[in-house]
């Protein structure tokens, strides 16, 4: 298999196309612009009562950055996957860099469910979540948008449409809106480790009664 510059996935990701595989084991990769975006205004993210009570409950425990390769494992161990080696290891490298991030939610010692994608400016691109409890997928997102409100994101890219994404506030916007709305994303910093202060300065750790309630303050009103 072709390797796959990480620098090269940073430029595509700024000119609003992202690389995909037809299987794991695929050699090639392909580039893609949808032409209806995907995306999450991080603050019209839509916080359930449920998930608002899933999240104060300590049912489950959240960190950043812990287990970055377990998160891209877990989003490619299933019967139909784009991501493959090529993918797999530029985001590895793009992680090591600085810019590949990923949430991961915990019970115990197992790891649940997860999300991760790649930071640009105030841009966050999501590429993949898993789940293997339920709810897991949710708290991870839910977890993501809150750090991204955090730290002065705007964007949050979530590539294609689904109904779940959709319940939790996705809506899709046109090519040309989706390059406007990256282009301003662009133009200036975003920090994905701001939450951390505020959860060292609330005394909370992993997803305890205090940051949870941390969480769903950052989330706002639910319904």
């Amino acid at each position: 298999m072709t390797a796959l510059d990480p620098d090269l996935v940073l430029r595509g990701y700024a000119a609003g196309i992202f690389p995909m595989a037809e299987s794991r084991d695929a050699a090639d990769l392909f580039w893609v612009e949808p032409r209806e975006r995907a995306i999450i205004p991080p603050a019209r993210f839509h916080l359930s009562r449920s998930l608002a009570r899933t999240l104060r409950s300590g049912r489950f425990a959240v960190t950043a950055n812990h287990d970055f390769a377990g998160v891209i494992e877990g989003c490619a161990d299933r019967p139909e996957t784009w991501i493959n080696r090529p993918i797999e290891d530029a985001m590895l490298a793009l992680h090591a860099r600085g810019h590949a991030h990923s949430v991961e939610v915990w019970q115990g010692e197992r790891l649940a469910g997860g999300i991760y994608g790649v930071a640009l400016g105030r841009a966050f691109f999501g590429e993949s979540m898993f789940s293997r409890a339920t709810d897991a997928s949710k708290v991870a997102l839910a977890a993501l948008v809150a750090r991204l409100k955090a730290g002065g994101f705007t964007l949050l890219d979530c590539q294609f449409i689904t109904d779940h994404l959709a319940s939790l506030g996705a809506v899709t916007v046109s090519r040309d809106s989706y390059v406007g709305l990256l282009s301003e994303a662009l133009r200036s910093e975003a920090r994905f480790d701001a939450l951390d202060e505020l959860l060292v300065s609330a005394g909370a750790s992993g997803i305890s009664g205090a940051e949870g309630k941390l969480i769903t303050q950052l989330l706002g009103q639910t319904s």
